[in-house]
């Protein structure tokens, strides 16, 4: 029997693509995978044949798992933290990595990713990577120096470890800067005695890979009837939080959705992973869809009417409502719904947040109580929200 991350591994292809996409990517040259940010973990769901044979590993054993797992003792901790910023704010990036084959031999490869963003959202739904081995061609001489906090350019972060006791304290602070928790472990270390920089030939070869990848998802994509692109297209009627509200309000570890009021339907423009969790559905499910989607046949329709008035007067309210779950099992859900204002003081959203009845018991036995919890979620939706719209690039309302 399948568990539910090999269910969520194959849904991430077969929901977006047509079911030939598996035979015609690995028709396709060269090494590859495709990651999914929007199921826990980041996982690979597609890896190709030659990225298998480059690192020695059988499919089965890298579909479903995380990119770390072919890191080791070597592999440079910044490089790392510079893909993980890259994959949050949803954008390409392109690097030289060292990583390792599944016999534990080192190698240094150019790593080159790109998102494949959804044409129904906008929403970054996968992430391709290309990996290209590089000629060890060491650059001890090359001016691409680590530059510490005090200003001054050091070469022996760049070529020693960078997880390393160092007694600069400047480059110490920086070597243990605030790491992330999304595509890589934290814990992989680096200590790199030479550093290999990919050739043109190396990195024309990898933008024409990622090239025929994104025109066969394109291709597939269509005939599933969805549309994938690598730009993010502005979507009319769908509001998207910028990367820097979805890092903060993805650090809150309770069940959530945020919903833009000033849109017809009132969509889901971001959902909490204990959301996905508590009602059984994916995150691109979710995204897009009407703020009330989890009403059935015996949802109080009074209920739904009480909700509606409160977000069109810009009201908070608190109700107990029958909702169901993906598989239609339905739950007693005590909803808390607030608006969520900006810097300047205007709505930008509004913050449901639930909790399932059924499972109260088990909050009582905590220190706080459940509505407090749910009360902290909405604090915590305000603050992450009012300082993503302090800088001078929001535009949001």
């Amino acid at each position: 029997m399948e568990s539910q991350l090999e269910q969520l591994v194959k849904q991430s292809v077969n929901g977006r693509y047509s079911n030939w996409v598996y035979e015609a990517l690995d028709e396709l040259p060269g090494n590859f995978t495709i990651t999914d940010p929007c199921i826990s973990g980041h996982p690979i769901v597609f890896a190709s044949r030659g990225f298998l044979q480059m690192f020695g590993y059988s499919r089965d054993e890298v579909v479903g798992r995380n990119g770390r797992m072919f890191q080791g003792q070597e592999t440079c901790r910044r490089t790392v933290m510079e893909i993980r910023e890259a994959v949050r704010e949803e954008r390409a990036i392109q690097v030289s990595l060292l990583n390792y084959r599944k016999d534990g031999t080192p190698f240094w490869m150019l790593f080159c990713m790109r998102p494949v963003f959804s044409g129904e959202d906008g929403r970054a739904i996968h992430f391709v990577a290309v990996q290209v081995p590089i000629l060890r061609n060491p650059l001890r001489s090359r001016n691409d120096f680590c530059l510490c906090e005090d200003g001054v350019k050091s070469r022996e972060f760049l070529l020693r470890s960078c997880r390393r006791e160092v007694r600069v304290d400047s480059v110490s602070k920086l070597c243990h800067s605030t790491t992330f928790d999304s595509i890589f472990d934290s814990d992989i270390g680096v200590e790199v005695e030479e550093f290999c920089e990919a050739s043109e030939l190396d990195k024309q070869t990898a933008s024409t890979s990622i090239n025929n990848i994104l025109s066969v998802l394109t291709q597939y994509s269509a005939l599933r009837g969805k549309s994938v692109s690598e730009r993010r297209c502005c979507v009319e009627g769908k509001s998207l939080p910028n990367p820097a509200l979805l890092t903060s309000l993805g650090r809150i570890n309770q069940s959530f959705v945020l919903i833009d009021p000033f849109l017809p339907s009132m969509p889901i423009v971001y959902a909490s992973e204990a959301f996905l969790k508590l009602t059984g559905y994916d995150g691109h499910e979710v995204l897009g869809r009407k703020h009330r989607f989890l009403s059935g046949s015996d949802t109080d329709s009074s209920t739904l009417l009480q909700i509606t008035e409160c977000i069109q007067n810009g009201k908070p309210c608190k109700v107990r409502i029958l909702d169901y779950r993906k598989d239609m099992t339905s739950f007693w859900n005590l909803l808390h719904i607030s608006p969520i204002r900006n810097a300047s003081g205007k709505v930008a959203y509004f913050v449901e947040v639930q909790k399932e009845e059924d499972r109260i018991n088990e909050d009582e036995q905590a220190t706080l109580n459940p509505e407090l919890r749910q009360l902290g979620v909405i604090a915590a939706v305000k603050v992450a929200v009012r300082s993503a719209t302090m800088g001078p690039c929001s535009s949001r309302r």
